[in-house]
């Protein structure tokens, strides 16, 4: 079953860039979330995407927001990811899609490619923003958009 808006998301554990354990309790109603997940690490849209997360990471930390970018790379090529493009967010390996399958996100260009949707979540748990579509720019506006307006 899909997550859909006002779920609380589900726990998961995956390993980040790092090679370290990440938990989603860990920061599960303490801190907001904007998780994005996206095709592959190097292609031409998921790029952009990183890199526009990476241009507006400090509106989103002073929203009181972590990033958290998550696809079916290994963490190795989440490090060379990471250091090609300077991202200073976090990047889960979800090498098997237990994740993507337990948020439901779905696949794209006809069920060849895994699916970018991005999952805004508040400081409380819950998910107020679902956005599904492959233009990687719309998601960083409408994530922040969100953001501002639980923040006023």
């Amino acid at each position: 079953m899909a997550v859909q808006l006002g779920d609380s998301i589900p726990d998961f554990s995956l390993k980040d860039q790092h090679g370290n354990e990440f938990q989603s309790k860990s920061l599960k109603g303490k801190q907001a979330m904007v998780i994005y997940f996206y095709p592959k690490n190097f292609t031409p849209g998921c790029v952009k995407e990183a890199c526009d997360f990476r241009d507006q990471f400090e509106d989103f930390k002073d929203l009181g927001a972590t990033v958290i970018g998550i696809s079916s790379d290994s963490e190795k090529s989440h490090a060379k990811f990471a250091a090609s493009y300077n991202l200073p967010f976090i990047l889960l390996a979800d090498t098997n899609g237990t994740v993507r399958r337990k948020f439901g996100v779905k696949k794209n260009l006809l069920g060849l490619l895994p699916g970018r949707e991005t999952y805004v979540v508040n400081k409380i748990g819950e998910v107020i923003l679902i956005f599904n579509a492959m233009d990687a720019s719309r998601h960083i506006k409408k994530s922040l958009k969100i953001l501002q307006s639980e923040n006023q």
